[in-house]
């Protein structure tokens, strides 16, 4: 328990924020003009959708923000992923707070309840299909990146996105993905080791999961967030490329 919790102090202090930087800053806009806004989706919980304005049907993504809640960031690169002719619905896990600090951002993390976050999306799911997306991926960032697993474990969806999330190793519970993953990982990420990404890039080859596992030499955690000291836009670009390519294989 005593190395769980150090590896998450790890984890969550290089999610330390600097200045707010939107990926949209740093990332390629795609062909689609955007419409936006904040909706209704959950017991209250307000979320923020995005799609392209040129009507049609679009594949779906539940966003997961960071550890911060979800933020100017987290919204613009929703807007950012609907550019590219998706329907986006960033939940909101924190009912309405965004941290302001490490320390507000630790306790959001720390009191969550895990079971009303998996019915927090499964009815952004819900929500999706609504509007009429017939395929559905789940895509987070670190905090995010662990519900976007969790959240897999234990509903459905054509698609798992992970951003330096935390893993799992257990074959059972595993098991129960039947679609394929996609990991994006530092090599210097001391909260997510390369150890246990390995371990569960072996898992899923070992039950057949379809997966694409991507360890980044020179980076750490969170290097994708603009806003944090470890910061790498080279690195950030290549992973929403590939983003892009295995959402375009398995949502269309």
């Amino acid at each position: 328990m005593k190395r769980l919790l150090i590896a998450l102090m790890l984890v969550l202090t290089a999610c330390v924020q600097q200045e707010q930087i939107s990926n949209s800053q740093m990332l390629e806009e795609g062909q689609y003009e955007v419409s936006f806004s904040d909706v209704n989706y959950f017991d209250g919980a307000k979320g923020f959708f995005a799609e392209p304005k040129t009507q049609g049907n679009y594949p779906g993504v539940i966003m997961i923000h960071e550890w911060w809640g979800l933020n100017d960031n987290i919204k613009d690169t929703a807007k950012l992923l609907a550019s590219e002719g998706y329907i986006v619905l960033a939940v909101d896990l924190y009912d309405g707070k965004v941290a302001q600090n490490q320390t507000e951002a630790r306790q959001y993390t720390s009191s969550l309840n895990q079971t009303k976050a998996i019915e927090n999306m499964k009815a952004a799911k819900e929500y999706l299909r609504s509007k009429n997306a017939q395929k559905i991926a789940s895509l987070g960032w670190c905090f995010g990146g662990g519900q976007s697993l969790q959240f897999s474990l234990n509903d459905e969806v054509d698609a798992t996105v992970i951003y330096y999330g935390r893993l799992t190793d257990d074959k059972t519970q595993l098991s129960n993905i039947k679609w394929p993953v996609l990991g994006i990982f530092g090599e210097e990420d001391t909260g997510i080791p390369v150890a246990s990404v390995n371990a569960f890039d072996a898992a899923l080859d070992s039950l057949n999961i379809e997966n694409e596992i991507y360890i980044y030499p020179g980076v750490g955690h969170a290097f994708a967030n603009p806003s944090g000291m470890n910061y790498a836009a080279e690195e950030t670009k290549d992973a929403w490329d590939k983003t892009l390519a295995f959402l375009e294989k398995n949502l269309r």
